[in-house]
């Protein structure tokens, strides 16, 4: 009887552990061969902009007078770009959705290791494959990125954390900080001959992170003139660096813009789940 009990126990040990060995371990493989198209690019430099908790309907709908909130992005949809809506997936969180985006995989659940604050593996990601990424934005995002870079060759720019103030009346200051700081860069590498070297490169990125969406989605709410001001505010800078994109660049035809977003909201100033006012976003 106690040999039958024992065998009985160490059965039901195996399938309860197998669990954990099947689902708690990471889906990424490590050690494989890098693959290059023999094909030219597209374009010679990516900029890409992520409005953190933007939803898709809050930049799409039109305002009670029937202008868009955000007029420059959506002269683009109507008459140069591609446009549609992406679909995030749970958890929609910043971390999950930003590597999603810019490393190409969902959430490892083995995550929950880590408390779900960091990837518990290191992994690849476009910006490590990129002859230069320069990025600006939240320190907890873009260290994300640099961490498991090969070489020197992802800059980060990030204001102080204590300027992620979730009660502060005015959150668009984060992304002004963002527009101006890249402008700044820019200016300087007109004097910095080796920078000036290194943003004339092909395979190069730039990644602008823009929080104050979200934080004033979080202090406000969606429906708030907060949340919507900061669209259009975030819609004025889009243009402002676009237009000085093609100016330094000579209008040369070689930059990718992509606008997106990482993850959506509630109606009460929350995300996390699967909610479609939190997975569907503007691409």
């Amino acid at each position: 009887m106690l040999l039958f009990f024992t065998l009985g126990l160490l059965i039901h040990f195996v399938f309860f552990a197998s669990i954990f060995d099947i689902y708690f371990t990471s889906p990424l493989v490590h050690g494989m061969t890098p693959q290059f198209t023999p094909l030219p690019p597209p374009a010679r430099r990516l900029v890409l902009f992520v409005a953190d908790g933007l939803r898709a309907d809050a930049l799409y709908k039109l305002d009670e007078n029937g202008n868009s909130r955000a007029p420059f992005i959506r002269n683009i949809i109507m008459h140069e770009g591609s446009w549609g809506i992406s679909h995030t997936r749970v958890p929609t969180e910043s971390r999950p959705g930003h590597v999603a985006l810019i490393a190409g995989f969902y959430e490892d659940v083995s995550a929950v290791a880590k408390g779900w604050k960091e990837n518990p593996v290191e992994f690849d990601s476009l910006f490590n494959e990129s002859k230069y990424t320069w990025s600006w934005g939240s320190p907890d995002i873009l260290p994300m990125f640099a961490k498991g870079a090969s070489g020197d060759h992802v800059y980060t720019y990030s204001y102080d954390a204590k300027r992620e103030d979730f009660g502060a009346q005015d959150a668009t200051k984060l992304d002004m900080w963002v527009f101006d700081n890249v402008k700044d860069f820019f200016h300087r590498a007109r004097n910095n001959q080796s920078l000036f070297s290194k943003i004339n490169e092909e395979k190069i990125v730039f990644f602008l992170h823009l929080l104050g969406i979200d934080t004033n989605g979080h202090a406000h709410r969606p429906s708030s003139r907060d949340y919507k001001d900061n669209i259009k505010k975030v819609d004025d800078g889009v243009k402002e660096i676009v237009s000085m994109f093609n100016h330094f660049y000579g209008n040369d035809g070689k930059t990718t813009f992509i606008f997106t977003s990482d993850h959506g909201m509630t109606d009460w100033g929350s995300h996390g789940a699967g909610h479609p006012s939190e997975t569907l976003t503007p691409l």
